[in-house]
């Protein structure tokens, strides 16, 4: 892994305004009714963020001569759907965190009640931009496909069944095995959407090429939980923007846990090669998809 080049960290910054203008336009007014719930939408939605599913989108639009237009509403809804999960996590019957992103979390900014909400509305949002937002294709299978992909990724068998097993698991000593099927479902599953996503708005794309889009996807979201779980044990409050070692704390089984933080970072090497080798059939065009990889898993929060 090596650090991002200068030109690429300059496209982030695009990709994350442009992001920041897309959602503000598209989530309610913060003066329409109810207007506490809208503030609280835009407050958790607009609050910063990596951007990191979206960006994901956008440059695998990128590698098959997509323009941003044509994905931007679904990146919208890939980054609708993270926060939701976030709003939710941090209530205290799940994560019970007061920090997320250098700010208070809804519910401490808000309360309760209204995080659900937030949560249910962005959800809400999110498909509801995949049915009818002009800008994506008109094609009816593409925008099944999407809305499938999405569901898919954050249901049961994906964000939900993992989070739902990550509870379970607190105070419990899981094999690596364990933690590695978790994190596919809790934070894998949507990295890889992010990815297909973009596959799905190329209604005749090459099986070849979506085979190595899909084998870039997988590896890269374990990987990436993976440099998350290093990072709570490296890193510090202030610099992540969320609270430190809490991992520990909870007594979470997590890489760093079981093979300690050398054979993290060499599982994290390992996964990065495969999801690198797997972007082979698509060449030169897959350069974007390659840094945000780097760009990923070398970061710092």
């Amino acid at each position: 892994m090596s650090a991002a080049p200068e030109g690429f960290i300059a496209q982030l910054d695009q990709w994350r305004a442009r992001m920041e203008d897309a959602l503000s336009r598209r989530l309610p007014p913060p003066g329409r009714l109810p207007q506490r719930l809208h503030e609280a939408m835009r407050y958790s939605v607009l609050g910063g963020g990596k951007r990191v599913r979206p960006i994901l989108l956008l440059a695998t639009a990128r590698a098959l001569g997509l323009a941003e237009e044509q994905v931007e509403a679904a990146a919208c809804a890939l980054e609708l759907v993270h926060v939701y999960s976030l709003v939710h996590d941090d209530l205290p019957a799940m994560d019970d965190d007061d920090l997320r992103r250098g700010r208070p979390t809804c519910h401490k900014a808000f309360d309760e009640a209204t995080a659900l909400l937030v949560g249910d509305a962005l959800q809400s949002l999110a498909f509801e931009l995949l049915a009818r937002d002009p800008g994506l294709p008109d094609a009816p299978a593409v925008r099944v496909r999407l809305v499938g992909l999405l569901a898919e990724a954050i249901g049961s068998l994906g964000m939900a069944g993992g989070q739902a097993i990550d509870l379970q698991s607190e105070g419990r000593s899981l094999s690596i095995e364990q933690v590695e099927q978790l994190h596919s479902l809790k934070t894998g599953a949507l990295i890889r959407a992010s990815v297909m996503m973009g596959a799905a708005c190329v209604p005749a794309l090459d099986a070849r090429l979506e085979r190595a889009l899909a084998g870039f996807a997988a590896p890269i979201g374990l990987a990436f939980q993976i440099q998350d779980d290093l990072l709570d044990e490296l890193s510090d409050t202030a610099t992540l923007g969320k609270v430190a070692g809490a991992d520990r704390e909870r007594g979470k089984s997590t890489h760093p846990a079981i093979l300690g933080i050398a054979g993290s970072q060499e599982r994290v090497r390992t996964l990065s090669e495969a999801a690198l080798k797997s972007l082979e059939p698509l060449g030169a065009k897959a350069d974007a998809l390659r840094a945000v990889a780097d760009w990923l898993l070398a970061r710092r929060n």
